[in-house]
This record gives C-alpha cells, structure tokens and sequence, in this order.
C-alpha cells in the first residue's frame, strides 16, 4: 500500500488524544443533540441564523456529525470522515463569527440576537471553539488517525 494513502498512520499513538476530543466530546454528541433538541440545536436553530433549508440541513448535518464523530472515534476512515466536519466548521464559522465581526447580517446570515459586542476580540471569544475544532478535523487530515485505531489495524 502507497505510504501517502488514506490508511497511512505514522504519526503518533497519542493522536488517539485529538480523536476524542474531535468525535467523542465535539461531533459526535453535537451530532445527536441536533436530532434529539432541533429548535434549539439542530433546524430551528438553522433557521434562526440563515442557513438555507434548515429543516433539510439541520437533520443532515447532526447525521454527518454524528457519523463522521463516531468514525473518528473508533479511527475508521479518518481522514475521508474529517473532510465533511472541516466544511460543517467552516460553514459554521462563516454563518455565525462572521455577522459578530462585521456587527452584522452577512448574505443570508444573521447576527444572533443574544450577542452583547461585535468585533474581532468579541469573533475570537465567540470563535475558539469552532476554530480548535477546524484545527483538530485539519490535523487528522493531514496525519490520519494514528496507530491506536481501526485505519492502523488495516495497515498493519
């Protein structure tokens, strides 16, 4: 097998650390509670912040988080289940830290009602989350899932 294939896992035993913290406290709960409480994480909350068809991408993206979650969890095709949560991230930066940068509606995003400043410090309060989960989805990217998974048992 290609050493630069999507099974490739030489990178520490220890990225089994930024696994659980990317599906098993991130993804993979976040992808159930927009199942199980929509109007507040899930469609209604889509809706609520602009994104196009909520009720269609809210069950769609707690079922991408919840696989691709559960995925990373077990390292299962890590790196294809880190390419979906990278552009959930990326959506969700776009849809609600950019309306708190610029102070206001963006295209079809609006600015949450609940947010008290705006600004680039207020962005990056309101960001960290969402960019440590970005960095960590790049990361499994680049270096797969590591030799304590299902990926390092096939390539074994």
């Amino acid at each position: 097998m290609d050493r630069n294939s999507a099974l490739d896992v030489t990178t520490s035993t220890w990225t089994i650390l930024i696994r659980l913290q990317i599906g098993l406290i991130v993804f993979f709960p976040e992808g159930i509670q927009k199942l199980l409480f929509p109007d507040i994480l899930g469609a209604g909350r889509f809706a609520r912040i602009g994104i196009p068809f909520p009720d269609l991408m809210g069950p769609f993206v707690g079922v991408v988080e919840t696989i691709c979650g559960l995925l990373i969890i077990v390292g299962l095709l890590t790196r294809l289940a880190a390419v979906p949560l990278i552009i959930v991230m990326i959506v969700a930066l776009a849809s609600t830290k950019l309306p708190i940068l610029l102070g206001h509606d963006v295209w079809l995003f609006h600015l949450a009602k609940d947010i008290k400043r705006t600004g680039f410090w207020s962005m990056m309060h309101e960001a960290r989350t969402d960019l440590v989960m970005l960095l960590g989805c790049i990361y499994l990217l680049i270096v797969g899932a590591g030799r304590w998974s299902i990926d390092g048992r096939m390539r074994a």
